[in-house]
């Protein structure tokens, strides 16, 4: 993983339009111009792993669209609910007839935060105006 590559504010929806670079390293995408391998989401936790089902990913819905976050080290002992607003940014991928996943290195719950939603759309348009010159 390239770390000096910013981790991107981004959509769900977004990430919809981001193309994997064959030719690079297999975490490399572009949005656009914009190269990243990490991405930056917030949103709604609609599913949590069941003792039935697989361990260590859930489901975030960001109200675009919704992403598999994928639970390593710290975060699998963590206690995840349903509801809960988090901001995760990890390692971006995606899988053929899938949906796309992040495999979470930082996770914060900003439940306690009344305007969270609101102003993350508003964080991410102005990333793309001020930092890469892109309307959305």
């Amino acid at each position: 993983m390239d770390y000096s590559l910013a981790a991107l504010k981004l959509l769900c929806m977004q990430l919809k339009s981001a193309r994997h670079i064959p030719s690079s390293s297999p975490s490399n995408f572009i949005l656009g111009d914009i190269l990243f391998q990490r991405a930056w989401v917030q949103g709604i936790v609609v599913s949590i792993p069941t003792p039935s089902s697989e361990n260590g990913r859930f489901l975030l819905d960001d109200g675009t669209g919704i992403i598999e976050i994928l639970l390593t080290g710290e975060f699998l002992n963590r206690h995840w609910e349903t509801g809960m607003y988090l901001m995760v940014v990890g390692g971006y991928s995606m899988r053929p007839d899938d949906l796309p996943f992040i495999k979470a290195h930082k996770m914060v719950d900003l439940s306690a935060f009344p305007d969270r939603e609101s102003m993350w759309y508003l964080e991410v348009i102005e990333a793309f105006k001020l930092f890469y010159h892109q309307t959305l």
